[in-house]
């Protein structure tokens, strides 16, 4: 995948819906899970987007909200949208984060270009920013797919991890 192709891609989500994040259960990837929507005139239906960050080696993750917004956002409260809606602080409840000011390529990273060396094959780098959190993932490849309503990207099994141990 080339730059343009992945910029192309990160430009989908610019002011959508991110509604999750994290790694994957097996734990190599990265996934945001995106509802994207289109001005309801243009008659594109929404869609729930999976971006898979494919070999991902770096994600930072930090909050975007400034201090002074925390300060008045601890209230236990404000994680449950009905509770916390009409008090003074970032309402957490909401489940959602708007991607604005959305994604962009760092071109010539130090870091991509490090696990590029270091593997043999191409790595990219890319900072997203949500009014909720600002990423750094470090990857080889982004994968795209649609996921329908439901989507779980990770359930808790009975009884635990199985005991198998990742050898390296």
């Amino acid at each position: 995948m080339n730059g343009d192709d992945l910029q192309r891609k990160l430009d989908d989500i610019f002011d959508q819906g991110l509604i999750f994040h994290g790694f994957t259960d097996y734990m190599r990837d990265y996934e945001l899970v995106v509802h994207c929507t289109a001005d309801p005139r243009t008659g594109i239906p929404p869609a729930n987007l999976r971006y898979l960050f494919k070999v991902c080696v770096v994600a930072r993750i930090e909050t975007s909200v400034p201090p002074e917004v925390w300060l008045r956002s601890l209230d236990e409260r404000l994680i449950d949208y009905e509770a916390g809606v009409d008090l003074d602080g970032y309402v957490w409840g909401v489940k959602w984060q708007m991607l604005y000011p959305g994604a962009r390529i760092v071109r010539n990273s130090v870091e991509a270009r490090r696990w590029t060396d270091a593997l043999a094959i191409p790595f990219h780098e890319v900072e997203i920013e949500g009014n909720g959190h600002r990423m750094t993932l470090v990857f080889s490849d982004l994968e795209v797919t649609e996921v329908e309503a439901g989507f779980a990207p990770f359930v808790v099994g009975p009884g635990g991890p199985d005991g198998k141990i990742p050898l390296g």
